[in-house]
Protein backbone atom coordinates (compact mmCIF):
# COMPACT_ATOMS: atom_id res chain seq x y z
CA UNK A 1 0.00 0.00 0.00
CA UNK A 2 1.12 3.59 -0.68
CA UNK A 3 3.36 4.90 2.09
CA UNK A 4 1.29 8.11 2.13
CA UNK A 5 -1.89 6.31 3.14
CA UNK A 6 -3.95 7.98 5.87
CA UNK A 7 -3.57 5.25 8.51
CA UNK A 8 -6.09 6.80 10.90
CA UNK A 9 -8.78 6.90 8.22
CA UNK A 10 -7.89 3.40 7.02
CA UNK A 11 -8.15 1.90 10.50
CA UNK A 12 -11.40 3.74 11.22
CA UNK A 13 -12.92 2.23 8.09
CA UNK A 14 -11.62 -1.25 8.93
CA UNK A 15 -12.96 -0.96 12.47
CA UNK A 16 -16.36 0.27 11.38
CA UNK A 17 -16.69 -2.53 8.84
CA UNK A 18 -15.58 -5.12 11.42
CA UNK A 19 -18.20 -3.97 13.90
CA UNK A 20 -20.93 -4.28 11.26
CA UNK A 21 -19.70 -7.74 10.27
CA UNK A 22 -19.57 -8.87 13.90
CA UNK A 23 -23.25 -8.02 14.33
CA UNK A 24 -24.08 -10.36 11.44
CA UNK A 25 -21.66 -13.11 12.49
CA UNK A 26 -23.19 -13.26 15.97
CA UNK A 27 -26.21 -15.11 14.57
CA UNK A 28 -24.65 -16.78 11.51
CA UNK A 29 -25.62 -20.46 11.36
CA UNK A 30 -22.94 -22.99 12.25
CA UNK A 31 -23.21 -24.59 8.81
CA UNK A 32 -22.47 -21.29 7.09
CA UNK A 33 -19.38 -20.58 9.20
CA UNK A 34 -18.11 -24.12 8.70
CA UNK A 35 -18.69 -23.87 4.95
CA UNK A 36 -16.55 -20.74 4.87
CA UNK A 37 -13.76 -22.49 6.75
CA UNK A 38 -13.81 -25.52 4.46
CA UNK A 39 -13.86 -23.31 1.36
CA UNK A 40 -10.91 -21.35 2.77
CA UNK A 41 -9.02 -24.60 3.37
CA UNK A 42 -9.67 -25.60 -0.24
CA UNK A 43 -8.48 -22.18 -1.43
CA UNK A 44 -5.26 -22.53 0.56
CA UNK A 45 -4.59 -25.93 -1.04
CA UNK A 46 -5.43 -24.62 -4.51
CA UNK A 47 -3.34 -21.50 -4.01
CA UNK A 48 -0.35 -23.25 -2.49
CA UNK A 49 2.01 -22.19 -5.28
CA UNK A 50 1.05 -18.52 -4.94
CA UNK A 51 1.47 -18.69 -1.17
CA UNK A 52 4.92 -20.25 -1.56
CA UNK A 53 5.90 -17.54 -4.07
CA UNK A 54 4.80 -14.85 -1.62
CA UNK A 55 6.70 -16.57 1.15
CA UNK A 56 9.84 -16.71 -0.99
CA UNK A 57 9.71 -12.90 -1.22
CA UNK A 58 9.42 -12.63 2.56
CA UNK A 59 12.23 -15.14 3.11
CA UNK A 60 14.56 -13.27 0.75
CA UNK A 61 13.84 -10.01 2.55
CA UNK A 62 14.31 -11.70 5.94
CA UNK A 63 17.68 -13.11 4.92
CA UNK A 64 18.77 -9.71 3.63
CA UNK A 65 17.63 -8.19 6.90
CA UNK A 66 19.77 -10.67 8.84
CA UNK A 67 17.02 -12.58 10.66
CA UNK A 68 18.33 -15.45 12.77
CA UNK A 69 17.89 -19.03 11.52
CA UNK A 70 15.22 -19.59 14.18
CA UNK A 71 13.28 -16.52 13.07
CA UNK A 72 13.59 -17.58 9.45
CA UNK A 73 12.20 -20.99 10.42
CA UNK A 74 9.19 -19.26 11.99
CA UNK A 75 8.70 -17.34 8.76
CA UNK A 76 9.23 -20.26 6.37
CA UNK A 77 6.31 -21.96 4.66
CA UNK A 78 6.66 -25.34 2.97
CA UNK A 79 4.25 -27.62 1.20
CA UNK A 80 3.80 -29.60 4.42
CA UNK A 81 3.18 -26.46 6.47
CA UNK A 82 0.61 -25.20 3.98
CA UNK A 83 -1.10 -28.59 4.06
CA UNK A 84 -1.13 -28.46 7.88
CA UNK A 85 -2.62 -24.97 7.76
CA UNK A 86 -5.45 -26.14 5.53
CA UNK A 87 -5.99 -29.21 7.71
CA UNK A 88 -6.25 -26.93 10.72
CA UNK A 89 -9.09 -25.00 9.11
CA UNK A 90 -10.91 -28.23 8.32
CA UNK A 91 -10.39 -29.37 11.92
CA UNK A 92 -11.86 -26.13 13.29
CA UNK A 93 -14.84 -26.51 10.94
CA UNK A 94 -15.42 -29.99 12.34
CA UNK A 95 -15.62 -28.86 15.94
CA UNK A 96 -18.84 -28.01 17.78
CA UNK A 97 -19.93 -24.40 17.49
CA UNK A 98 -19.29 -22.74 20.87
CA UNK A 99 -21.84 -19.97 20.23
CA UNK A 100 -25.11 -20.62 21.98
CA UNK A 101 -23.78 -23.48 24.11
CA UNK A 102 -25.54 -23.57 27.49
CA UNK A 103 -22.95 -23.29 30.27
CA UNK A 104 -25.43 -23.55 33.13
CA UNK A 105 -29.16 -23.40 33.70
CA UNK A 106 -31.34 -23.29 36.78
CA UNK A 107 -34.80 -22.40 38.10
CA UNK A 108 -35.50 -19.86 40.83
CA UNK A 109 -38.29 -19.99 43.43
CA UNK A 110 -39.60 -16.80 41.82
CA UNK A 111 -40.51 -18.82 38.75
CA UNK A 112 -37.65 -17.57 36.60
CA UNK A 113 -35.74 -19.91 34.33
CA UNK A 114 -32.12 -18.72 33.88
CA UNK A 115 -29.55 -19.90 31.34
CA UNK A 116 -25.96 -18.78 30.89
CA UNK A 117 -24.95 -19.22 27.24
CA UNK A 118 -21.83 -18.58 25.19
CA UNK A 119 -21.84 -15.53 22.96
CA UNK A 120 -19.22 -14.01 20.64
CA UNK A 121 -16.87 -11.38 22.04
CA UNK A 122 -17.45 -9.18 18.99
CA UNK A 123 -14.34 -7.86 17.21
CA UNK A 124 -10.93 -9.38 17.91
CA UNK A 125 -7.76 -7.57 16.89
CA UNK A 126 -4.72 -9.81 16.39
CA UNK A 127 -1.26 -8.25 16.16
CA UNK A 128 1.46 -10.70 15.21
CA UNK A 129 4.99 -10.80 13.84
CA UNK A 130 6.78 -13.35 11.73
CA UNK A 131 4.60 -16.49 11.67
CA UNK A 132 2.31 -16.24 8.62
CA UNK A 133 0.22 -19.26 9.67
CA UNK A 134 -1.24 -17.08 12.44
CA UNK A 135 -3.26 -15.41 9.67
CA UNK A 136 -5.16 -18.63 9.01
CA UNK A 137 -5.35 -19.80 12.62
CA UNK A 138 -6.55 -16.50 14.05
CA UNK A 139 -9.00 -15.74 11.27
CA UNK A 140 -10.53 -19.21 11.42
CA UNK A 141 -10.88 -19.34 15.20
CA UNK A 142 -12.45 -15.88 15.35
CA UNK A 143 -14.93 -16.85 12.64
CA UNK A 144 -15.83 -20.13 14.36
CA UNK A 145 -16.61 -18.20 17.55
CA UNK A 146 -18.76 -15.68 15.65
CA UNK A 147 -16.26 -12.83 15.92
CA UNK A 148 -14.98 -10.45 13.27
CA UNK A 149 -11.19 -10.38 13.06
CA UNK A 150 -8.77 -7.56 12.29
CA UNK A 151 -5.36 -9.08 11.56
CA UNK A 152 -2.21 -7.00 11.57
CA UNK A 153 0.81 -9.08 10.58
CA UNK A 154 4.43 -8.06 10.81
CA UNK A 155 6.42 -6.62 7.93
CA UNK A 156 8.53 -9.80 7.78
CA UNK A 157 5.54 -11.92 6.82
CA UNK A 158 3.51 -9.30 4.94
CA UNK A 159 3.40 -10.98 1.53
CA UNK A 160 2.82 -14.48 2.94
CA UNK A 161 0.03 -13.32 5.24
CA UNK A 162 -1.61 -11.33 2.44
CA UNK A 163 -1.71 -14.44 0.24
CA UNK A 164 -3.19 -16.55 3.05
CA UNK A 165 -5.77 -13.87 3.79
CA UNK A 166 -6.85 -13.97 0.15
CA UNK A 167 -7.79 -17.63 0.66
CA UNK A 168 -9.78 -16.77 3.80
CA UNK A 169 -11.58 -14.03 1.87
CA UNK A 170 -12.44 -16.54 -0.85
CA UNK A 171 -13.92 -18.82 1.80
CA UNK A 172 -16.09 -16.02 3.19
CA UNK A 173 -17.34 -15.14 -0.29
CA UNK A 174 -18.15 -18.77 -1.12
CA UNK A 175 -20.25 -19.08 2.04
CA UNK A 176 -22.02 -15.73 1.63
CA UNK A 177 -20.51 -14.15 4.74
CA UNK A 178 -19.43 -10.49 4.88
CA UNK A 179 -16.01 -9.63 3.46
CA UNK A 180 -15.22 -7.70 6.62
CA UNK A 181 -15.54 -10.80 8.81
CA UNK A 182 -11.77 -11.31 8.46
CA UNK A 183 -9.76 -8.24 7.47
CA UNK A 184 -6.00 -7.98 6.99
CA UNK A 185 -4.46 -4.55 7.60
CA UNK A 186 -2.94 -3.71 4.20
CA UNK A 187 0.00 -1.63 5.41
CA UNK A 188 3.23 -2.24 7.32
CA UNK A 189 3.08 1.26 8.84
CA UNK A 190 3.57 0.84 12.60
CA UNK A 191 0.96 3.55 13.16
CA UNK A 192 -1.66 0.89 12.39
CA UNK A 193 -0.68 -0.94 15.58
CA UNK A 194 -1.03 2.22 17.62
CA UNK A 195 -4.45 2.83 16.12
CA UNK A 196 -5.66 -0.68 16.93
CA UNK A 197 -4.61 -0.32 20.55
CA UNK A 198 -6.93 2.65 21.04
CA UNK A 199 -9.93 1.58 18.90
CA UNK A 200 -12.24 1.06 21.87
CA UNK A 201 -15.33 1.80 19.75
CA UNK A 202 -14.51 -0.93 17.26
CA UNK A 203 -12.30 -3.61 18.88
CA UNK A 204 -13.32 -5.63 21.95
CA UNK A 205 -10.04 -7.41 22.66
CA UNK A 206 -6.46 -7.40 21.35
CA UNK A 207 -4.39 -10.58 21.07
CA UNK A 208 -0.64 -9.94 20.58
CA UNK A 209 1.50 -12.74 19.13
CA UNK A 210 5.18 -11.97 19.06
CA UNK A 211 8.30 -11.11 21.00
CA UNK A 212 8.72 -9.34 24.29
CA UNK A 213 8.99 -5.95 22.58
CA UNK A 214 5.65 -6.26 20.81
CA UNK A 215 3.77 -7.66 23.79
CA UNK A 216 5.30 -5.05 26.10
CA UNK A 217 4.21 -2.24 23.81
CA UNK A 218 0.69 -3.63 23.54
CA UNK A 219 0.34 -3.96 27.31
CA UNK A 220 1.74 -0.48 27.91
CA UNK A 221 -0.30 1.37 25.29
CA UNK A 222 -3.55 -0.57 24.87
CA UNK A 223 -6.82 0.96 25.91
CA UNK A 224 -8.55 -2.13 24.54
CA UNK A 225 -8.49 -5.25 26.79
CA UNK A 226 -5.59 -7.63 26.02
CA UNK A 227 -5.14 -11.41 26.04
CA UNK A 228 -1.40 -11.39 26.69
CA UNK A 229 0.78 -14.01 25.02
CA UNK A 230 4.06 -13.50 26.86
CA UNK A 231 7.46 -15.10 26.47
CA UNK A 232 7.74 -18.86 26.55
CA UNK A 233 10.45 -19.19 29.19
CA UNK A 234 9.89 -22.94 29.31
CA UNK A 235 11.56 -25.08 31.98
CA UNK A 236 12.02 -28.84 32.20
CA UNK A 237 12.84 -30.21 35.64
CA UNK A 238 14.57 -33.61 35.80
CA UNK A 239 13.57 -35.08 39.15
CA UNK A 240 15.62 -37.62 41.08
CA UNK A 241 12.94 -40.19 40.19
CA UNK A 242 13.05 -39.42 36.45
CA UNK A 243 13.28 -42.26 33.96
CA UNK A 244 16.60 -41.84 32.16
CA UNK A 245 15.32 -42.96 28.74
CA UNK A 246 12.21 -40.80 28.90
CA UNK A 247 14.24 -37.79 30.02
CA UNK A 248 16.68 -38.11 27.13
CA UNK A 249 13.92 -38.40 24.51
CA UNK A 250 11.76 -35.62 25.92
CA UNK A 251 14.52 -33.05 26.43
CA UNK A 252 16.02 -33.51 22.97
CA UNK A 253 12.60 -33.18 21.34
CA UNK A 254 11.53 -30.27 23.52
CA UNK A 255 14.56 -28.23 22.47
CA UNK A 256 15.38 -29.30 18.93
CA UNK A 257 12.13 -30.24 17.13
CA UNK A 258 11.52 -26.55 16.44
CA UNK A 259 13.63 -24.09 18.39
CA UNK A 260 11.70 -20.99 17.34
CA UNK A 261 8.27 -21.76 18.84
CA UNK A 262 7.07 -20.62 22.23
CA UNK A 263 6.82 -24.21 23.55
CA UNK A 264 10.52 -24.92 22.96
CA UNK A 265 12.43 -25.72 26.16
CA UNK A 266 14.78 -22.92 27.23
CA UNK A 267 16.10 -24.20 30.57
CA UNK A 268 16.78 -27.64 32.05
CA UNK A 269 16.79 -27.94 35.83
CA UNK A 270 18.39 -31.11 37.15
CA UNK A 271 17.93 -32.54 40.63
CA UNK A 272 21.37 -32.71 42.21
CA UNK A 273 20.61 -36.23 43.44
CA UNK A 274 19.81 -37.37 39.90
CA UNK A 275 23.01 -35.83 38.55
CA UNK A 276 25.18 -37.43 41.23
CA UNK A 277 23.65 -40.83 40.50
CA UNK A 278 23.30 -40.78 36.72
CA UNK A 279 24.94 -37.63 35.36
CA UNK A 280 23.32 -35.62 32.58
CA UNK A 281 24.00 -37.36 29.25
CA UNK A 282 20.96 -35.62 27.77
CA UNK A 283 23.04 -32.41 27.89
CA UNK A 284 25.72 -34.20 25.85
CA UNK A 285 22.97 -35.22 23.41
CA UNK A 286 22.02 -31.56 23.04
CA UNK A 287 25.63 -30.52 22.45
CA UNK A 288 25.99 -33.23 19.78
CA UNK A 289 22.77 -31.99 18.17
CA UNK A 290 24.34 -28.55 17.74
CA UNK A 291 22.70 -26.83 20.70
CA UNK A 292 24.78 -24.36 22.71
CA UNK A 293 24.35 -25.52 26.33
CA UNK A 294 24.97 -22.77 28.88
CA UNK A 295 25.47 -24.20 32.36
CA UNK A 296 26.18 -23.22 35.94
CA UNK A 297 29.58 -24.03 37.43
CA UNK A 298 28.47 -27.47 38.69
CA UNK A 299 27.90 -28.70 35.14
CA UNK A 300 30.96 -27.26 33.38
CA UNK A 301 32.66 -30.64 33.64
CA UNK A 302 30.38 -31.85 30.82
CA UNK A 303 32.37 -31.56 27.56
CA UNK A 304 31.07 -28.99 25.10
CA UNK A 305 29.13 -26.89 27.59
CA UNK A 306 29.84 -23.19 28.15
CA UNK A 307 29.41 -21.03 31.27
CA UNK A 308 26.03 -19.42 31.77
CA UNK A 309 25.79 -15.70 32.48
CA UNK A 310 23.42 -14.18 35.01
CA UNK A 311 20.93 -13.22 32.31
CA UNK A 312 20.68 -16.78 30.96
CA UNK A 313 18.16 -17.57 33.70
CA UNK A 314 14.74 -16.38 32.64
CA UNK A 315 15.59 -15.95 28.98
CA UNK A 316 13.65 -16.98 25.88
CA UNK A 317 16.21 -17.89 23.23
CA UNK A 318 14.00 -19.16 20.39
CA UNK A 319 17.24 -20.56 19.02
CA UNK A 320 19.60 -23.55 19.38
CA UNK A 321 20.62 -22.43 22.87
CA UNK A 322 19.54 -23.77 26.25
CA UNK A 323 20.47 -23.09 29.86
CA UNK A 324 20.99 -25.84 32.45
CA UNK A 325 21.40 -25.80 36.20
CA UNK A 326 21.45 -28.10 39.23
CA UNK A 327 18.76 -27.59 41.86
CA UNK A 328 18.02 -29.22 45.18
CA UNK A 329 14.95 -31.34 44.57
CA UNK A 330 11.49 -30.41 43.39
CA UNK A 331 11.29 -27.45 45.77
CA UNK A 332 14.50 -26.04 44.33
CA UNK A 333 13.01 -26.33 40.84
CA UNK A 334 9.77 -24.70 41.94
CA UNK A 335 11.67 -21.78 43.51
CA UNK A 336 13.72 -21.26 40.36
CA UNK A 337 10.67 -21.35 38.07
CA UNK A 338 8.74 -18.98 40.31
CA UNK A 339 11.61 -16.50 40.06
CA UNK A 340 12.47 -16.82 36.38
CA UNK A 341 9.47 -18.36 34.63
CA UNK A 342 6.87 -16.61 32.47
CA UNK A 343 3.78 -18.65 33.50
CA UNK A 344 3.69 -20.22 30.02
CA UNK A 345 4.69 -23.92 30.11
CA UNK A 346 6.79 -25.93 32.55
CA UNK A 347 7.44 -29.67 32.76
CA UNK A 348 8.54 -32.24 35.33
CA UNK A 349 10.16 -35.54 34.36
CA UNK A 350 9.54 -38.02 37.15
CA UNK A 351 8.08 -41.41 38.03
CA UNK A 352 7.22 -40.14 41.54
CA UNK A 353 3.52 -39.25 41.74
CA UNK A 354 4.03 -37.17 44.89
CA UNK A 355 6.75 -35.06 43.25
CA UNK A 356 4.59 -34.51 40.19
CA UNK A 357 1.61 -33.52 42.32
CA UNK A 358 3.74 -31.05 44.31
CA UNK A 359 5.04 -29.54 41.04
CA UNK A 360 1.49 -29.24 39.66
CA UNK A 361 0.04 -27.77 42.86
CA UNK A 362 2.73 -25.22 43.64
CA UNK A 363 3.35 -23.75 40.22
CA UNK A 364 0.88 -21.50 38.45
CA UNK A 365 1.94 -21.75 34.82
CA UNK A 366 -0.81 -21.81 32.22
CA UNK A 367 0.38 -25.27 31.13
CA UNK A 368 2.09 -27.82 33.37
CA UNK A 369 3.30 -31.13 31.97
CA UNK A 370 4.69 -34.42 33.21
CA UNK A 371 6.89 -36.74 31.15
CA UNK A 372 5.98 -35.07 27.86
CA UNK A 373 7.71 -32.73 25.44
CA UNK A 374 6.85 -29.08 25.90
CA UNK A 375 6.49 -28.87 22.11
CA UNK A 376 2.94 -30.13 22.79
CA UNK A 377 2.09 -26.67 24.21
CA UNK A 378 -0.03 -25.96 21.17
CA UNK A 379 -3.75 -25.53 20.61
CA UNK A 380 -3.82 -28.01 17.72
CA UNK A 381 -2.20 -30.66 19.92
CA UNK A 382 -4.82 -29.91 22.59
CA UNK A 383 -7.54 -30.78 20.07
CA UNK A 384 -8.56 -27.18 19.35
CA UNK A 385 -7.70 -27.35 15.65
CA UNK A 386 -5.43 -24.34 16.08
CA UNK A 387 -4.78 -21.55 18.54
CA UNK A 388 -4.72 -17.79 18.45
CA UNK A 389 -2.00 -17.80 21.11
CA UNK A 390 -1.03 -19.09 24.55
CA UNK A 391 -2.51 -16.65 27.07
CA UNK A 392 -0.38 -16.33 30.20
CA UNK A 393 -2.67 -13.99 32.12
CA UNK A 394 -5.29 -15.15 34.60
CA UNK A 395 -8.45 -13.41 33.44
CA UNK A 396 -10.92 -14.80 30.90
CA UNK A 397 -8.59 -16.91 28.75
CA UNK A 398 -5.54 -18.90 29.82
CA UNK A 399 -3.31 -21.36 27.99
CA UNK A 400 -4.12 -22.19 24.34
CA UNK A 401 -6.79 -19.80 23.10
CA UNK A 402 -9.15 -21.63 20.75
CA UNK A 403 -12.64 -20.84 19.53
CA UNK A 404 -14.27 -21.55 22.88
CA UNK A 405 -11.93 -19.12 24.64
CA UNK A 406 -12.89 -16.42 22.11
CA UNK A 407 -16.42 -16.26 23.50
CA UNK A 408 -18.02 -14.49 26.42
CA UNK A 409 -21.45 -15.30 27.84
CA UNK A 410 -24.81 -13.77 28.51
CA UNK A 411 -27.79 -14.68 30.69
CA UNK A 412 -31.14 -15.58 29.19
CA UNK A 413 -33.92 -15.15 31.74
CA UNK A 414 -37.49 -16.35 31.09
CA UNK A 415 -40.64 -15.97 33.14
CA UNK A 416 -44.39 -16.23 32.66
CA UNK A 417 -45.68 -12.80 33.58
CA UNK A 418 -43.39 -13.08 36.61
CA UNK A 419 -43.09 -10.04 38.89
CA UNK A 420 -40.87 -9.35 41.88
CA UNK A 421 -42.52 -9.02 45.29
Amino acid sequence: MDAKVDVAALMEEIGRNARAAAAELAYAPSAQKDAALRAAAAAIRAGGAAILDANARDMAAGQAKGLTPAMLDRLLLTGDRIAAMAAGLDAIAGQPDPVGAVLAEWDRPSGLRIRRVRTPIGVVGVIFESRPNVTADAGALCLKAGNAAILRGGSESFHSSSAIHAALAAGLKAAGLPDAAIQFVPTTDRAAVGAMLTMTDHIDVIVPRGGKGLVGRVQAEARVPVFAHLEGIVHIYVDRAADFVKASRVILNAKTRRTGICGAAECVLIDRAFYEAVGAPFLTDLVEAGVEVRVDADLLEIPGTVPAAADDWGREYLDSIIAAKLVDGVDGAIAHIRRYGSHHTDCILTEDDAAAERFFQRLDSAILMRNASTQFADGAEFGMGAEIGIATGKLHARGPVGAEQLTSFKYLVEGDGTIRA
